[in-house]
């Protein structure tokens, strides 16, 4: 099989001519689309996107320069980089301008930096009538020199620029070589003669950005947005539209008497007065000191028992005496008449079965609850509630008691909040059962988990399964099935296998390609059920080994090509052409309900071809007790020959078999091909 094709690596002058066509089309190189994996060529890239960007606001600040003769009203942030290279050459441009104005030499200071010292020249350079670097005439006839157009070009590197001095744009220009392009400022639209630029009204074309309440007003190259409303009492409009407090009290419009102090507040001020008040007393509009009644605040600030009385900026408390009635005494404080309690007493007022009711300077006498007045005894006797109200007053069973009743419940259940209901019991809380329980009406069911059963002795007690031993548990795993508690384990032969994420079935661990053989270098490792081989395969004389080795989930495969000696006819008569030997691994007692397909043999010709060879397949040794056979089909415009194993075989054990491809044409071997099947026959765990 061929490998796959690669993708042509760009040159690191085609990853620049990509970086300067992004710069062109996008005016910026945040966000450049990676173009190939190389890091030179993304180096690359983005070096002449930045370049080229340079160079373009270096060429828009000259032309800035010369269309407003001014630098400090572009709209630009001066923290990018674009715009220093913008600002730096539309400066240095204007020098050159004022030096040619002035009449002074185009040669720049070195100080001011090579691109600046082009820039320079190259403004101060342009006159009316463009660029003029001739020797005065009235320089002596000896002194002028005659300058090459090699020596002029080295000397002014912008000689030949289409757009030096801004060129015939009205703002910004760029030479592509053979021609210029014109282009406009920020705000400014290209008009059809593809040279002047006209403002743009974002006022019109709705390209704004004024909220609600503003009114948008259109501006050269740019615009603003200019408040509707007024701002009101205390305000006042900035110039970018927004409602500023005006500090009355630092602008001194208020209207504060000289005995008062000046605060600000939004939108208004205050007026405080210089003078405090003490204590006791309160400031009123004018500064006047005016007494506070304390007595007739919300908290009284006298104790109970007590009068407040008023003072000049303070109070005093007076104490009150009064007398008491029957059934009333004075409180702790002797400030007030409280009721005497009567029911307290020690001595019960009342009799046994008697609850003592105490009322204002009074007291009554009644029986409690849950007794009833005899009228024959004269006194309280205890009502029997559950022969009163049979199955009235408990859900399940009633219990008498002196004065009162209670309610229980059967086995089962518990006594609900309000003491006459009955709800389940969750016996479950208590942990009855070994593993699990399960909460019913009126009692609970214990269970078991998954490899558990549950005791027929207590029914309660959990009891390990034994998966290895049930009538099933030869199958659960493919080679050994150990119990443990609540479960099984399947394990595989020590060596060759490994358990498969099924943790059942064993997997063959290819040591060939986890490098875990002993194989010697001259020989080669195959890998079979539950181990390797290594086998020492050499290429007979006339042949060698081929490059390509075919690796198959079962089989290997080494194969040798015919390679005459030159003038060696017999070798090239020869019609045997390759020499393969594929080892393929088979199990041992295999069960046969047909014939299982186990090697392919591929000849690549047309199905029925006209004229053409006749292919034979044929197994010529080793094919022990007839237990392989080989047929001819068709598959895919090829001829395939299939080899099939047709009856079990009893191993381990290995055995080679020999197959022959042949080409016939006119009853002749013109070509053949032989394969030496190696097979390993050993248990397989899966």
């Amino acid at each position: 099989m061929l490998p796959p094709l690669r993708a042509r690596e760009l040159s690191v002058e085609e990853c620049c001519d990509k970086g300067v066509e992004w710069a062109n089309k996008n005016r910026m190189c945040a966000s450049l689309p990676p173009i190939s994996e190389s890091r030179e060529c993304s180096m690359s890239q983005e070096q002449c996107c930045r370049s080229q960007l340079e160079k373009q606001s270096c060429s828009d600040g000259v032309e800035f320069a010369n269309v407003r003769e001014e630098c400090d009203s572009h709209a630009a942030e001066n923290s990018t980089c674009e715009a220093q290279h913008f600002k730096t050459c539309c400066y240095c441009c204007l020098l050159g301008k004022a030096a040619q104005v002035q009449g002074q030499s185009c040669d720049p200071n070195p100080k001011m930096g090579h691109q600046c010292g082009i820039v320079f020249r190259s403004c101060c350079g342009k006159g009316p009538e463009g660029i003029d670097l001739s020797i005065s005439d009235d320089a002596p006839k000896n002194q002028q020199v005659e300058i090459s157009k090699e020596e002029l070009d080295q000397e002014d590197p912008y000689l030949h620029d289409g757009c030096r001095g801004g060129g015939p744009c009205s703002q910004q220009c760029r030479d592509t070589g053979s021609s210029y392009v014109c282009s406009c400022f920020v705000g400014y639209q290209l008009q059809p003669d593809g040279i002047t630029c006209e403002d743009i009204n974002e006022c019109i074309t709705g390209t704004h950005s004024c909220g609600l309440g503003q009114t948008c007003v259109n501006t050269l190259g740019s615009f603003r947005c200019q408040r509707d409303t007024s701002c009101g009492t205390g305000y006042e409009l900035t110039d970018d539209s927004r409602c500023k407090d005006i500090d009355e009290c630092e602008t001194g419009t208020h209207n504060c008497p000289p005995d008062f102090i000046c605060q600000n507040t939004p939108g208004s001020f205050r007026c405080r007065p210089k003078l405090q008040c003490m204590s006791g007393f309160i400031q009123d509009a004018l500064g006047n000191c005016i007494d506070i009644n304390e007595c007739l605040s919300t908290n009284t600030p006298c104790p109970a028992g007590q009068i407040c009385i008023n003072t000049d900026g303070s109070f005093t408390c007076q104490r009150i005496s009064p007398s008491c009635g029957r059934g009333y005494h004075l409180n702790e404080d002797g400030t007030r008449c409280v009721d005497v309690d009567e029911c307290s007493s020690p001595n019960q007022p009342c009799g046994e079965g008697h609850v003592c009711i105490n009322a204002p300077g009074n007291y009554r006498c009644e029986c409690k609850a849950g007794y009833t007045f005899d009228v024959i005894s004269r006194t309280c006797i205890d009502i029997n509630e559950c022969r009163r109200y049979p199955g009235r007053l408990c859900a399940h069973k009633c219990e008498n008691t002196p004065g009162s009743y209670y309610c229980t419940c059967t086995m089962g259940f518990k006594l609900s909040a309000d003491g006459r209901s009955c709800e389940d019991l969750n016996e479950c809380e208590s942990n009855p059962c070994s593993q699990e329980c399960a909460n019913v009406y009126g009692s609970y069911q214990c269970y078991c988990r998954r490899g558990f059963q549950l005791s027929d002795i207590d029914g309660i007690s959990c009891e390990d399964i034994d998966e290895c031993a049930l009538p099933t548990g030869g199958h659960i795993c493919s080679f050994r099935c150990i119990n443990i508690p609540g479960s099984f384990q399947c394990t595989c032969p020590s060596s060759g296998y490994r358990l498969a994420p099924n943790a059942r079935n064993c997997q063959d661990i290819d040591e060939c390609v986890a490098e875990s053989h002993n194989c010697s270098f001259n020989e080669t490792c195959f890998n079979i059920q539950g181990s390797f081989r290594c086998l020492s395969l050499e290429c007979p004389e006339n042949y060698r080994k081929s490059g390509d080795t075919v690796r198959l989930e079962k089989t290997d495969t080494i194969r040798c090509i015919k390679s005459c000696r030159p003038n060696d006819v017999n070798c090239v008569l020869d019609p045997v052409h390759t020499i393969s030997h594929t080892v393929i691994s088979l199990p041992t007692f295999r069960e046969f309900t047909r014939p299982e397909e186990i090697i392919f043999l591929r000849a690549v010709t047309p199905t029925y071809p006209a004229n053409q060879a006749d292919i034979i397949f044929d197994i010529t040794e080793g094919n022990l007790r007839d237990s392989f056979d080989i047929i001819k089909r068709y598959m895919d415009g090829m001829t395939v020959g299939v080899v099939r194993q047709v009856r079990p075989i009893v191993g381990p054990f290995h055995a080679i078999l020999k197959l022959e491809m042949n080409y016939v044409m006119g009853g002749v071997v013109s070509h053949r091909n032989i394969v030496n099947v190696h097979i390993f026959v050993s248990e397989y765990w899966f």
